[in-house]
């Protein structure tokens, strides 16, 4: 094992909940119909997919200002405080002292900058990859694949750890030895968890002596 990638959202910051207040009361605002899967189906799309998702609920606005809209309800609610994982600081910086790490996050490109710069983890990654960079979002393996290329890391010689369905789904069509941490709220589905060569309860579990396994 040469390198660990994280996801961020529903792994180092407890962002989903937030993610489904922002763009729940967007679409209920603009003329649109939540779905009782939106927001499973939302969690890994880039920012391209979802606000064209969206759209196709029947928010009246076109995609780009959707993305618009959204990320900029997303960054004020940031800018308030970043709602970071249990152990997620933690953690990072325990691991950053004997692995190379870096981050494939299906948050547009400015969201993942406002919440390492407001936790102080910036310095910790050394390749972050937003799924605005990459042709398709999660489950596709792009991220992941273009973080290990800028880790110069072949994925086999990484180790993603991911919480949703599609993410589980992306890290493993990379070729990644994947590691699940659950959200409690937003359960991964069991046949992507069944994708994972270790499931732990948070992120306090992960640790070096796991990750060298």
């Amino acid at each position: 094992m040469e390198a660990c990638v994280f996801d961020l959202d529903g792994v180092l910051v407890d962002s989903e909940p937030v993610w489904e207040e922002v763009r729940r009361a967007f679409v209920a605002a603009h003329g649109g119909t939540w779905q009782p899967d939106t927001q499973s189906r939302l969690m890994g799309m880039s920012t391209g997919e979802w606000a064209a998702y969206l759209h196709e609920l029947g928010v009246e606005l076109p995609p780009d200002e959707i993305a618009r809209g959204v990320i900029d309800q997303m960054t004020a609610h940031y800018r308030e405080g970043v709602p970071l994982m249990k152990g997620a600081p933690e953690t990072v910086r325990r691991l950053a002292g004997r692995f190379t790490l870096g981050l494939a996050s299906s948050s547009p490109r400015a969201l993942i900058d406002v919440a390492l710069d407001a936790s102080e983890l910036r310095a910790c990654f050394t390749a972050t990859v937003s799924t605005e960079e990459v042709a398709r979002g999660k489950p596709a393996p792009d991220g992941y694949l273009e973080a290990a290329r800028r880790l110069g890391v072949a994925p086999e010689g990484c180790v993603a750890v991911e919480d949703s369905s599609n993410g589980l789904r992306s890290a493993d069509a990379a070729g990644m030895r994947v590691i699940a941490v659950p959200h409690p709220r937003y359960p991964p589905a069991p046949d992507a968890l069944a994708l994972a060569w270790q499931v732990v309860p948070d992120l306090t579990s992960l640790t070096p002596e796991l990750l060298e396994r």
